[in-house]
């Protein structure tokens, strides 16, 4: 049945009921997410000949398929519309431009003796949540203010008061000591209460608790505790003389507005706490083009507020939204039944407030787009500098760079980074777990992950066929599975040609013939990280890694079609293929910035990944040094318990519930733990 029939026969089977609405283009990939009442008038609404909304218009071209979801209520519709576009971060919706999730200060308030971190993620586990902040360096720096006032637990001791000795912190006045009974539980979270009070803006109760302390101390001749109270206050005072007091009014409330420009969005949030103005964060939107003013402010405050710690009793908005009664709704729900209010001040020092807040929303989208228009020189600078220190064909829009790590030959892993336009481009990055090198090689370990990775890119241009290879000369072989396969030989099992003296390489093991990957099935999307060749390809490393990049390329005759160099760390020297003497680009050239910050982030991609192995590979250990635990049983323990902590806090019997264990397999491992 063609598209257009089977789109027109869910249009006519829709139901009248509240629910989501999910719009599909031909390649089945989601570009638009709503909610609506009744699902049928809404969704037919966009295939009305009298729309004329040039935004709708080019949805309703591009909408090739839909699917609904059934919902009880209009409250359920907007959170579960709100929870899609998360998900999905769908082309035509309007949503925050950051995809990672905001940091939050967490308190550990669940704790005997709680501690404060920094988050991106809040669950239900007791805590007590700050933010979203949009800079984790801000962050950072309110954290380092906070300890000098509260000087809170830092390190994983178990607090028993009855350690012979404190750390260091202790002596510098960071930390209370609670590990030798300086100071008791009761004392130490009455302190984090004056730190979650202090973070919501309330320090009045703070100042008053603590100089109440102080005096007690005084009179009891205390004059050491008095004066590291009186410390305190003086910090407290510090911060809170640079908050600005906005109405008499002990209330809090949020001052939201945004400010437009040539399709891009900045909306500013100021954070009111019992009168005083305690900070202001600012987001930027995308999506907003040829959207209305009232749409955007409407798809901000559910976003913002659905990753919110906390909701305010009272909401200043700039205008009103077409949502406000379903959202207040929600906003009350999510405030544990307390009423919140969003209102739209007409005048007076609320409308100062709100136009306050435009200002700001202004000027920092102002900065935002000189910064971006900087950085998009400097990465033109930088590419055109590369192209002709490297004498390429065109800027190296697309680079790869690669890069091994291991320890003592253990667990080596390889990295491939990729940046774009010259910003990275993390949805790309892949590591490889090398499989096929025993002990510390980093050339045989380069030439797995660069055979691997091309190899890929062979699949993709082969298409549903792509475990099929084909070459004059060479034979058909056909895959033997999906996952892909360390490789040490050629796309036609042979051994490559051997790289020029000049690029250093070194002699290369005889070819092992490995199967092939798989044929990816009729549908099946590729993987778009190998779908295409780099513009330039780095590697870390010097004349020795560079000749068995070489050789790879060579071996799927890529070797004219893509440019490849090693970058040696100590002098930053550039080697080229055929080329004995290295290229330097100048010390302060945006193109050397440019390649260190390509090889910095191999480097560390490459640790990262490497570190998980390292871990996993060392708790599999001691669990396979256990008598009766071989690797099905520990599989299946890591996957019920997740870790070796989890194991170690399960009783006999829920270990020999695991499916293989048995009970004296359980108590043994009990035992040994």
């Amino acid at each position: 049945m063609p598209a257009s029939e089977r789109l027109q026969q869910k249009l006519d089977s829709l139901p009248t009921k509240p629910g989501c609405y999910l719009f599909k283009d031909a390649a089945g990939k989601i570009i638009y997410v709503g909610k609506a009442v009744s699902l049928r008038s809404r969704v037919r609404s966009y295939f009305h000949e009298s729309v004329d909304a040039p935004k709708t218009v080019q949805l309703a071209q591009a909408i090739a398929d839909l699917d609904t979801i059934i919902v009880g209520s209009e409250l359920e519709a907007l959170i579960l519309e709100m929870n899609l576009i998360k998900k999905h971060r769908p082309k035509y919706n309007v949503r925050l431009k950051d995809d990672k999730r905001y940091p939050y200060i967490k308190v550990h308030y669940a704790d005997p003796f709680p501690k404060v971190t920094v988050t991106r993620r809040m669950d239900d586990d007791g805590s007590r949540y700050f933010g979203p902040y949009t800079s984790v360096w801000a962050v950072h720096q309110t954290l380092d203010v906070l300890r000098k006032i509260f000087p809170y637990l830092t390190c994983d001791r178990i607090i028993t008061g009855a350690d012979p000795r404190a750390c260091l912190y202790w002596d510098i006045k960071l930390c209370l000591a609670p590990c030798i009974g300086a100071s008791s539980r009761e004392q130490y979270r009455a302190m984090i209460d004056d730190l979650c009070r202090f973070l919501r803006g309330h320090t009045e109760p703070v100042v008053a608790r603590l100089k109440a302390d102080m005096l007690r101390a005084s009179e009891s001749l205390e004059f050491e505790k008095a004066a590291a109270i009186r410390d305190q206050l003086v910090a407290i005072e510090r911060v809170v003389e640079k908050q600005k007091v906005i109405s008499p009014e002990q209330i809090d409330s949020d001052v939201i507005a945004f400010a437009r420009s040539n399709g891009e969005a900045c909306v500013q949030v100021f954070f009111v706490r019992a009168g005083k103005l305690i900070g202001r964060e600012y987001f930027v939107l995308e999506g907003t083009e040829a959207e209305t003013n009232t749409r955007i402010l409407e798809q901000f405050v559910k976003q913002f507020y659905d990753e919110a710690a906390f909701i305010p009793p009272e909401v200043l908005l700039p205008e009103e939204i077409e949502e406000a009664r379903i959202i207040n709704e929600w906003l009350s729900t999510k405030r544990g039944g307390e009423k919140v209010a969003l209102t739209v001040p007409r005048r007076g020092a609320k409308r100062g407030l709100v136009e306050m807040a435009a200002e700001n929303a202004a000027e920092t989208l102002a900065a935002l787009k000189a910064q971006w228009e900087a950085d998009s020189s400097k990465h033109v600078q930088a590419l055109s500098e590369l192209q002709t220190a490297l004498r390429l064909p065109a800027p190296p829009n697309r680079i790869e760079c690669f890069d091994i790590s291991n320890t003592q030959g253990t667990a080596a892993t390889a990295s491939m980074v990729v940046f774009e336009q010259g910003a990275p481009r993390k949805a790309h990055y892949r590591s490889f777990s090398i499989k096929s090198v025993e002990g510390p090689d980093d050339f045989a370990s380069m030439r797995e992950a660069l055979t691997r990775r091309f190899r890929r890119w062979q699949d993709v241009q082969a298409g549903p066929m792509a475990g099929v290879v084909k070459e004059p000369g060479s034979q058909e072989t056909q895959g033997q599975g999906p996952e892909e396969q360390a490789e040490s030989q050629g796309p036609d099992g042979a051994r490559p040609a051997t790289a020029s003296a000049a690029a250093g390489g070194p002699p290369r093991s005889p070819a092992r013939v490995r199967p092939q990957a798989a044929p990816r099935a009729p549908g099946q999307k590729p993987d778009e990280s190998f779908a295409r060749l780099p513009d330039l390809l780095i590697i870390d490393g010097g004349k020795g890694q560079l000749g068995v990049a070489v050789e790879v390329l060579q071996a799927y005759r890529l070797l004219g079609q893509v440019p490849v160099c090693g970058l040696a760390k100590q002098q930053e020297e550039i080697f080229l293929p055929g080329q004995p003497a290295p290229v330097l680009l100048p010390r302060r050239s945006q193109g050397l910035y440019l390649v260190q910050r390509v090889r910095d982030e191999a480097h560390r991609f490459a640790l990262s990944r490497h570190r998980v192995r390292r871990g996993k590979l060392g708790l599999a250990s001691r669990l396979d040094a256990i008598p009766g635990i071989g690797p099905g049983r520990r599989r299946a323990l890591l996957k019920r318990f997740g870790s070796l902590d989890g194991i170690r806090e399960a009783s006999v019997a829920e270990l020999a519930s695991v499916r293989g264990m048995t009970r004296p397999a359980a108590e043994a491992l009990k035992a040994h733990l």
